[in-house]
């Protein structure tokens, strides 16, 4: 009887050991390691504060954000003859530009990007970002663009003195009132000289949380009278056009004017595309005449004469688009594909293609403002200079918003033809004698 109760104590004590033991594990591998979590919260305080006080006399109220993450399943490879393959091998590697607000200095400018970031994020390798640009009274163009392309918008706008609440007004009201895909999908930058610094910047944050009452009254942005107009400022075209295309989340960008609306489905199109095996070695609509979404249609507007070669009867000969009249009579097939590959070879020297690239390509060139006309002419003879070819696409094209252009004769400036001139003999001097190849995915404008 005793060895059977020595036994049973053996036991119990035995038993409580391990249950201790136990319990100490349990506790160890569930509790959080404060430490650990304390420290990355101290980096991040650091990190912001810092940021915050990295700062300057002309942008002191302007504050920047945070980083937003999409995360998102990797992509599978593509074969290995694939266009993507071949043009683009590098894709993998990019990087995603966060969707963080900061500011810069262009030259005489100030650009503050990423100022009312979009509500969606993507990563760099899942989408396209139609890169754009003006002034808050050609804003309402949005609303076409987004429910046509249904991916990331990078705007730069002009808002120099007054012209600056203007447009936080009238983003505020489209973001919140008119279209969703704007809030979604827009990511806008302002900018203007330093001369012409607003008098206030809210912070970003304090926009994003202000209420719009939709049932008022909404902002007038058309027929007015701008800062801009009453102080007869020049609209800085280029540097417009580099600070929305360098400021794109995604490795491809497709810079663009705001007047111009894409085709429908683009962007998956395109990526299908990629995956196939590469065998490569504008109209403008009527008042009354609704832009053409599908090529389709475009094509049935041409044969009505209801659509029109872009700029037909201002500068035909930049928008003479190589194989244009074998482009509409190819039969029409599902998806996208290659349709020919030219070079702006003579009699293409004057063309002005509009392109889907990457931020590696030439920018735009900021001494040419929209005034002096031509303002992308540099930009197209680098492109000349560097052997581009240019692979146009069947099914994709850019329609012009409905609007014949016509001819005006009347220049505001002489000076403005002549610093043009004088940009355009410079760059024709040896240091462009280059002979690289690179290619880019171009697509037909045309007006309706």
């Amino acid at each position: 009887m005793g060895s059977l109760q020595l036994a049973l104590k053996r036991g119990l004590l035995l038993f409580n050991i391990v249950l201790v033991l136990y319990l100490c594990l349990s506790w160890t591998s569930t509790s959080p390691n404060q430490h650990s979590s304390s420290a990355r919260d101290v980096i991040k305080y650091k990190a912001t504060i810092h940021s915050l006080h990295n700062d300057t006399s002309v942008l002191k109220s302007f504050k920047h954000g945070k980083p937003e993450a999409t995360p998102v399943a990797d992509p599978p490879d593509p074969p290995l003859d694939s266009l993507e393959r071949k043009m683009f091998p590098d894709l993998k590697e990019c990087a995603t530009m966060p969707l963080q607000p900061s500011y810069q200095q262009r030259g005489d400018y100030w650009v503050l990007q990423n100022y009312l970031p979009a509500a969606m994020s993507f990563r760099c390798d899942e989408s396209i970002t139609f890169t754009t640009h003006g002034d808050y009274t050609f804003l309402h163009n949005l609303i076409p663009i987004t429910s046509r392309w249904k991916g990331p918008v990078s705007m730069a706008l002009y808002a120099p003195g007054d012209d600056f609440n203007a447009t936080i007004n009238t983003i505020l009201y489209l973001r919140d009132c008119w279209a969703e895909d704007i809030k979604k999908h827009v990511t806008f930058h302002l900018f203007f000289e330093a001369k012409h610094t607003p008098v206030k910047i809210p912070f970003t944050e304090e926009l994003l949380k202000r209420k719009i009452d939709c049932g008022q009254e909404p902002p007038l942005w058309t027929n007015v009278t701008t800062y801009r107009r009453q102080n007869n400022l020049l609209y800085p075209v280029n540097v417009a056009r580099n600070a929305a295309r360098q400021a794109a989340q995604t490795y491809f960008v497709f810079p663009s004017d705001v007047e111009l609306y894409p085709s429908i489905n683009f962007i998956p199109e395109f990526f299908n595309m990629l995956k196939l095996p590469d065998i490569s070695n504008t109209t403008k609509p009527r008042e009354n005449v609704a832009p053409p979404e599908t090529k389709e249609e475009l094509v049935r507007l041409l044969k009505e004469k209801q659509a029109f070669p872009f700029h037909k009867s201002v500068c035909p000969k930049c928008h003479n688009i190589p194989r244009s009249k074998e482009w509409r009579e190819d039969p029409i097939k599902p998806g996208l594909r290659v349709f020919h590959v030219s070079k702006r070879y003579s009699p293409y020297e004057f063309w002005e293609p509009k392109y889907m690239g990457t931020n590696k390509e030439p920018v735009f060139d900021e001494r040419l403002s929209w005034e002096g006309k031509n303002n992308r002419i540099i930009q197209a003879y680098i492109l000349c200079l560097l052997d581009y070819e240019f692979h146009i696409l069947d099914n994709a094209f850019l329609v012009h918003r409905p609007g014949i252009k016509k001819v005006v004769t009347y220049d505001p400036s002489p000076s403005l033809g002549l610093r043009r001139h004088t940009c355009l003999q410079w760059w024709g001097g040896e240091e462009w004698s280059l002979t690289a190849h690179s290619s880019t995915l171009g697509l037909p404008d045309v007006l309706v």
